[in-house]
């Protein structure tokens, strides 16, 4: 039998303890909607992880133990420790998976990995966004149509301040009019990164079977190929003699 893909749901956990909202659409938490989900396929094993738990749920124990890591922060994102940032950026230049979900894009670990700000516009009126696949042979577009279409979503606009991606497998069109690069791909060192835009705290995009099928196939195609065992700069000497 094959390994499973271990897989920890992060997610700060903030707005389900203050919003009634909130806690309605997601009555587990955001976290627990995606892990449910993931938790359906037979070669994932998924568990969670939030911002109030000891160390933030990524612990150097858990973290060893991860194949590919979700996250999902919004109202909190300062809150995340420094120091759990600095670990999770090595484990990834390593060779973990790193899976950044909408407002994530302003999370501390997606700006380090990224380098840049992660701004963007935005509008919270609840609109419609038709999702355009634009790489219908990659592994994280399989079993997606030409597009899908979400009801009611925040709105993500252009210009988006992320380096150019490795690639762009998604983009999204807005009823107001915006485009925006919904959907892309970075490697780090040996870590693979997906950021994915769709998905509100008050509506429930995670429950909708094509976003569930996106970051199913994201989690399979950042799961790691192989792992670097350390991210020292050795010296070493010459394979051939030198004169």
């Amino acid at each position: 039998m094959s390994k499973k893909i271990k897989v920890i749901v992060w997610n700060e956990g903030r707005h389900e303890k203050t919003s009634k909202e909130v806690q309605k659409a997601y009555p587990n938490g955001i976290h627990g909607a995606i892990a449910e989900a993931l938790g359906k396929q037979p070669d994932f094993e998924a568990r969670t992880a939030t911002l109030d738990e000891p160390e933030h749920g990524l612990t150097e124990a858990a973290l060893k133990d991860c194949d590919v890591l979700t996250w999902w922060g919004h109202m909190a994102h300062d809150a995340v420790a420094d120091e759990i940032v600095d670990r999770v950026q090595e484990r990834v230049q390593r060779g973990m998976g790193l899976i950044v979900l909408h407002s994530g894009h302003v999370s501390k670990i997606f700006r380090r990995m990224m380098g840049t700000s992660g701004s963007l516009k935005w509008r919270e009126i609840g609109e419609k966004e038709r999702i355009w696949n634009i790489e219908p042979g990659h592994p994280i577009t399989e079993g997606i149509g030409e597009y899908f279409e979400l009801p009611h979503v925040e709105m993500y606009g252009e210009r988006f301040d992320i380096p150019t991606p490795d690639k762009v497998v998604f983009i999204s069109w807005y009823a107001g009019g915006e485009v925006f690069r919904s959907g892309c791909t970075w490697e780090r060192g040996l870590g693979r990164i997906f950021y994915f835009s769709p998905g509100h705290e008050t509506f429930p995009i995670y429950y909708d079977a094509n976003i569930q099928k996106v970051i199913t196939n994201a989690v399979r195609w950042a799961a790691p190929r192989r792992w670097r065992e350390s991210l020292d700069c050795p010296m070493v000497e010459p394979l051939e003699p030198i004169a």
